[in-house]
């Protein structure tokens, strides 16, 4: 039989199976099988496609990869956009919806000559599973107890939400934040690495990361959860805001600052924009899907017997809406990233975007 290492240009997939032993394999396929299909994926993927290991989490005797996935130009000039999710072991729908897209995005690249020409002004990254020890274990947060949107080193200036803002108490409680004198999870220490690689002299970036698990209706976050004052950049993100509603008018996102809802200690967005925008120029903005899973649980209550029930649309046929449901969002985050020199404000624009922003979301908070 023909083996992986010979069919694939990636070598680091087969080098990784290879690593595991019969047993491993089908604890993955059976705990983990979101990894399994990544794999797969990438290894069927086009050698313009570059695939490396950004960390590794170890469970047990495995050690599990973090997969980072490249596609675009390489050149360092350019826009990029990075793709997140898996954050939290217990929304998994946040990697299905990543890999969905790039599932789309690669069948399209043997035909689409515009998707093409698009991504030769655009580089794009991908970290579908940032917590795999968490998802593998079926728990919100990493294998050490700690939940790693809570991890980052900064502080809620208001009243953080109790427990759910971040406690330091113990990680048999949830929302744990780690010891602040041990840094940051190794989870993030490899997001923490992209980033620096990635990020730094671009003149625009996006971030989005997938996550589930809160409201109605499908929101788009964006910074700050550590208090209720706008960001620097917010003109940025109301500009944005306005140009997808003027090219998708029926849209059902609802665009707030995760600060509406609560405050939150250890926000890694909240860390990662204040840290890229201080030492670079250029303009950064992390924004969070966050799906709204309650409608799920209302369509279906018995899935409040079910963990994974709280986070995840477990009928088929919801599952398949919200995995397509998605696509032209981020497909319109990589067009808007390259086109970013239209849209992005300046001069007076700012200004004028900028108190059109703090009337939108900040009026009780002035």
């Amino acid at each position: 039989m023909t083996e992986l290492r010979a069919l694939t240009p990636h070598s680091v997939i087969p080098a990784e199976q290879a690593s595991r032993d019969r047993h491993q394999k089908r604890l993955l396929r059976t705990f983990l099988p979101e990894l399994v299909q990544l794999e797969r994926q990438l290894a069927e993927a086009p050698d313009f496609v570059s695939t490396q290991v950004a960390g590794r989490v170890v469970v047990g005797p495995m050690g599990l990869p973090i997969y980072r996935v490249d596609l675009g130009t390489p050149a360092t000039d350019v826009p990029v956009v990075l793709i997140v999710g898996g954050v939290h072991g217990l929304e998994r729908i946040g990697s299905q919806v990543v890999m969905a897209w790039l599932d789309s995005l690669l069948a399209r690249l043997g035909w689409d000559q515009h998707l093409n020409a698009l991504l030769e002004k655009v580089h794009i990254t991908l970290l579908p599973i940032v917590n795999p020890g968490g998802m593998y274990l079926n728990q919100r947060s990493n294998p050490g107890g700690v939940d790693l949107m809570r991890n980052a080193p900064i502080t809620a200036q208001d009243g953080s939400a109790f427990l759910l803002g971040g406690q330091q108490w113990s990680s048999r409680l949830p929302w744990y934040r780690g010891r602040p004198e041990q840094g940051m999870e190794v989870e993030n220490q490899a997001l923490e690495a992209v980033i620096q690689d990635l990020l730094p002299n671009r003149p625009f970036s996006l971030a989005l990361d997938c996550h589930s698990g809160f409201g109605w209706q499908d929101q788009i976050w964006f910074p700050y959860a550590y208090r209720r004052r706008p960001m620097r950049r917010i003109d940025s993100v109301m500009a944005l805001k306005l140009i997808w509603e003027q090219a998708y008018p029926n849209h059902n996102y609802r665009f707030e600052p995760q600060s509406a809802h609560y405050l939150t200690h250890g926000d890694l967005w909240d860390y990662f924009y204040k840290q890229v925008n201080r030492e670079n120029s250029g303009v950064f903005l992390p924004l969070t899907l966050e799906m709204g899973s309650w409608r799920w649980i209302r369509k279906r209550p018995r899935q409040l017997f079910r963990l994974d029930g709280f986070f995840n649309p477990l009928v088929p046929h919801r599952h398949q809406r919200v995995l397509r449901s998605h696509l032209t969002w981020m497909d319109f985050l990589i067009s808007a990233a390259a086109s970013h020199q239209n849209w992005l404000p300046i001069g007076e624009q700012q200004s004028m975007l900028r108190e059109a922003a703090i009337m939108h979301w900040y009026r009780d908070t002035r």
